[in-house]
């Protein structure tokens, strides 16, 4: 028979770990390996058995004295210890129902009936330009809206009946399944399938909405998209999504805001960013410049001698803040400077003239001076020594 492992290195706790830390390890555990996750798996079956095991002792501060004290020996009657734990005798139902409610579509089984539920949200999507995310725009969206039908006010039951008791689920609109762990009996808990956990059936539907309490039509509804928004994010109309169950209320229009992209602008969080492109003489000599901004062109003074690369800040021209439109960001822009091309025989005289003025860079080594002395060859180098004899 093969060794048992130790229950600390089972749930990967240290000897030290809080009641709290325990718990959590073994949910993680119980989740990963769980038999309803993984059916017919005897693996992953017999790894979930020995987290529950596991658990049962540490969770317990009386047995893990014990085991702390004796080890595995502590409850298999051949220790010091007390000796034939009963681990059938656990009741696990409400560690189960807190840790596994999400895989069985409800909680703990407690008989209670279903109360009012909020209704499932819908979801549209709408494209807006860069500039309307920028200041804000409205939209008119058309969808499907599902309103009460006003025959049999919602139940869905012919008029003059009325919705029945669920005979599968009792009215609970929960069904018990039972299974056997190597603690007992574990119940799952799920969703009736006959009443949809409503717990009531219609026998007589509705002939105006066929049973379903309500009936589609189509809506125009304008949304208020805000300055601001950016690619992604939702604008939530309250209560225009699906109706909700057993009186609960209704869910709620989200509206995902698609922004189509710029060919002048970049935008990161509440910063814009772009390029603008300066003349030679302008990035040598300053003067002004044309910018265009999302709140239109602006004038910009460019110092002498800027070079390319050059980032400027325009504050308070960027993005507003969703929480508050009279807060924006910056806008940042990259100063490209333009190589001249193209150029007249005048003009490259000029620039001749001015290289001369600046510096000579077309005469210092390794420019493309045309007034440098040719490199002597050795023809040349012996018809001097001829002439100097």
């Amino acid at each position: 028979m093969a060794e048992k492992r130790d229950y600390y290195e089972v749930l990967g706790v240290s000897k030290t770990a809080t009641d709290a830390e325990i718990k959590k390890a073994f949910r993680q555990q119980a989740k990963k390996y769980h038999p309803d996750i993984h059916p017919g798996d005897k693996e992953c079956e017999e790894k979930f058995k020995e987290a529950q095991e596991a658990y049962a002792v540490l969770s317990d501060p009386d047995k893990r004295r014990q085991y702390d004290q004796f080890g595995h020996a502590a409850f298999d009657g051949t220790g010091g210890g007390a000796g034939g734990f009963d681990f059938s005798g656990m009741d696990m139902g409400d560690i189960f129902g807190d840790i596994f409610g999400d895989f069985f579509g409800g909680g703990r089984s407690s008989g209670r009936r279903n109360g009012p539920a909020q209704g499932a949200n819908v979801r549209l999507s709408v494209r807006i330009s860069f500039e309307e995310a920028i200041f804000g725009c409205t939209k008119e969206l058309e969808f499907n809206y599902k309103e009460t039908c006003s025959t049999c006010g919602g139940n869905g039951a012919k008029p003059g009946t009325s919705p029945e008791t669920c005979t599968q689920c009792n009215g609970t609109g929960k069904v018990v399944r039972q299974s056997q762990s190597l603690f007992g009996v574990v119940q799952n808990v799920t969703t009736c399938p006959s009443c949809g956990g409503s717990g009531k059936v219609v026998k007589d539907k509705c002939p105006t909405c066929h049973g379903t309490g309500y009936n589609t039509k189509k809506v125009r509804k304008t949304v208020e998209i805000p300055a601001g928004i950016d690619n992604g994010q939702c604008v939530r109309i309250r209560e225009y999504g699906e109706p909700g169950i057993n009186g609960g209320s209704r869910g709620d229009l989200l509206v995902e805001v698609i922004v189509s992209g710029s060919r002048d602008f970049e935008r990161q969080d509440v910063n814009i960013f772009s390029k603008a492109s300066i003349s030679y003489a302008i990035a040598a000599l300053g003067g002004d410049i044309r910018i265009k901004t999302v709140d239109g062109d602006i004038i910009y003074t460019v110092a002498p001698g800027t070079q390319t690369g050059t980032r400027i800040r325009l504050k308070g021209k960027g993005v507003p803040s969703t929480r508050n439109k009279a807060i924006r960001g910056d806008h940042y822009v990259t100063l490209v400077v333009n190589t001249p091309t193209g150029l007249s025989k005048d003009a490259k005289e000029a620039l001749k003239k001015f290289d001369e003025l600046s510096g000579g860079s077309l005469t210092k080594e390794g420019g493309a001076s045309t007034d440098s002395k040719k490199k002597k060859g050795f023809m040349d180098k012996l018809k001097e020594s001829l002439d100097d004899l």
